[in-house]
């Protein structure tokens, strides 16, 4: 900024947007943990009371393309979800709800399924 002359900063309030640096921040935008208002701006569900899930993603998912592969039938449910960890490849079937402190385990190398189900506070290993 300092190399323009009379260039300011300017401080958006983080209830204006939901910031994306990574596809974790993505997974978590996608679900119903946000909402979108009439006025179409994304924001966190009140239920939430403020703090966003804590997502971690496995490696893979680093790019877009790869996280979409994951939520074929679109990302779950983690409007109660504390934290979320993927490990491995997985998919996520329809209808899967995150609630509290859940870490997905795949150590078989082969793509599997995350089935349709509540998922809360347990490590799943697939």
């Amino acid at each position: 900024i300092e190399c323009f002359e009379g260039a300011t900063a300017l401080v958006i309030p983080r209830s204006r947007f939901a910031p994306v640096k990574t596809t974790n921040d993505l997974f978590a935008l996608r679900s119903d943990a946000y909402t979108l208002t009439k006025d179409f701006r994304i924001t966190l569900a009140e239920a939430r009371n403020g703090v966003p899930p804590d997502v971690k993603l496995d490696g893979r998912y680093k790019f877009t393309d790869a996280m979409e592969k994951m939520i074929p039938n679109g990302p779950p449910s983690l409007i109660d979800c504390k934290k979320i960890v993927v490990e491995g490849e997985v998919t996520f079937a329809k209808d899967v709800v995150i609630k509290g402190a859940v870490t997905i385990k795949n150590a078989s190398g082969a793509c599997k399924e995350v089935a349709s189900g509540t998922y809360e506070d347990t490590t799943v290993e697939l």
